[in-house]
């Protein structure tokens, strides 16, 4: 299977500016078989070619090329709960989730792509509270590895800290003054690094995202694992 991917077109960008500034059902209905050319069908190539190299970190996440119900996120948003009820999102992007996941709170790899951000990593985003309960509990029973894994110098250089929502206050249960209290107040854990936006035009930047993905491996590995998922297929 071909792991070349040549970038996405330069034409991604206006169509994303445009949707911004004509955010209705009547622009996107004119405009939807250029949504399909520069959007969906890029972002489908890039699946298929990311497969093989999303294999080469883990063999336990999904890249699934589909544009309905695989890696690839709708452009729809949920309007339901709302203020604002634009009917699509100004960004693409795609989650390479674990494949016990069903949905994107999973344990996943992400990439985001607006007109003027570019952003790419992983972790696991607003899970229930069980599994939210599962991580807490590993940090405090291993604190020395998850010291190891996030003051890694590489991997603060590329990334900085971990990020997600915090409590305000510790959850119930734990000691204010914990090791990593301020990491156990997170309701989210992921690791985030921003890149130009055109780097995406580029053959290179597939190559980026591998490296990427492989740099947070042992941060995905151990969240992974406190959610009693596998990271790799026993040998």
């Amino acid at each position: 299977m071909a792991t070349s991917f040549p970038g996405f077109p330069k034409e991604l960008f206006s169509f994303l500016t445009e949707l911004s500034q004509n955010n209705n059902r009547e622009w996107f209905a004119d405009n939807k078989e250029r949504y399909k050319q520069v959007v969906v069908e890029p972002m489908s190539d890039f699946v298929v070619a990311m497969i093989p190299r999303l294999k080469s970190v883990s063999e336990c996440f999904v890249a699934d090329p589909r544009s309905h119900g695989g890696s690839m996120f709708r452009i729809y948003r949920d309007t339901r709960f709302s203020k604002d009820k634009s009917p699509y999102k100004n960004n693409i992007g795609c989650h390479f989730r674990h494949m016990a996941g069903k949905n994107a709170h999973a344990p996943g790899f992400y990439l985001h792509i607006e007109a003027n951000e570019l952003f790419f990593g992983g972790g696991i985003w607003k899970p229930p509270g069980n599994i939210l309960e599962s991580i807490r509990s590993a940090i405090v029973n291993k604190p020395d590895q998850w010291e190891t894994i996030v003051n890694n110098k590489s991997l603060v250089k590329r990334f900085g800290e971990i990020k997600g929502d915090k409590l305000k206050r510790p959850p119930r249960g734990y000691a204010g003054d914990l090791e990593h209290i301020e990491d156990i107040k997170r309701k989210s854990y992921f690791l985030i690094q921003s890149a130009d936006p055109e780097l995406i035009l580029s053959p290179k930047f597939i190559t980026e995202v591998q490296r990427n993905f492989k740099s947070i491996s042992p941060f995905m590995e151990f969240i992974t694992t406190a959610v009693h998922l596998p990271y790799h297929y026993p040998a």
